[in-house]
């Protein structure tokens, strides 16, 4: 029987036979949780909702909160929960365990949560804050358009002519 074997999951798959072993769902990530962690999943999720319209969704083994780009995520561990919340600067605080820069205008902070009550402020205020900043821009039309001043730099010349330059800048000889 013609076939392959998946390189990420390492499973048979039969020839014309539909395989996604990428596709998760958030109910699937947290199935095995403990039931502290499984109450500080909840708030957390209840959190990110009451800010607003957004996406969540889950990818591979993280659950991604995003408007136009994704601006935390979860990873359920074993014994805790770890959010990485994205802002324009680095975070303190005791569930902070470090942050990343990712790009000119993000830092990842990585947080760990292990209950129900360290779903509180300042975290909150830090996911609000990431939340208002992945808002989509707003373009502004000029109202007028504006005129630049030409600058008065004479353009430069090149160091040498060229002989068919010279030749053409030439004036003829006045003949008798």
């Amino acid at each position: 029987m013609a076939g392959r074997e998946c390189y990420h999951c390492k499973q048979w798959v039969d020839e014309g036979e539909a395989h996604d072993c990428w596709t998760t769902t958030e109910a699937a990530l947290t199935e095995e949780l403990a039931e502290d962690l499984r109450d500080a999943w909840e708030r957390l999720r209840e959190t990110a909702v009451s800010f607003g319209d957004q996406r969540i969704y889950a990818s591979h083994k993280s659950i991604m909160f995003s408007r136009t780009s994704c601006y935390f995520f979860v990873r359920p561990k074993r014994s805790f929960l770890e959010v990485c919340i994205f802002l324009p600067r680095a975070v303190r605080g005791p569930q902070v365990r470090r942050s990343d820069r990712t790009s000119r205008t993000k830092v990842a902070n990585m947080l760990r949560i292990h209950h129900r009550d360290e779903v509180e402020a300042p975290m909150t205020d830090w996911l609000e804050e990431a939340f208002q900043l992945s808002a989509p821009s707003v373009r502004t039309v000029p109202t007028a358009p504006t005129k630049r001043k030409p600058s008065r730099k004479q353009p430069q010349q090149p160091a040498r002519r060229r002989k068919s330059a010279a030749k053409a800048t030439r004036l003829p000889r006045k003949t008798k």
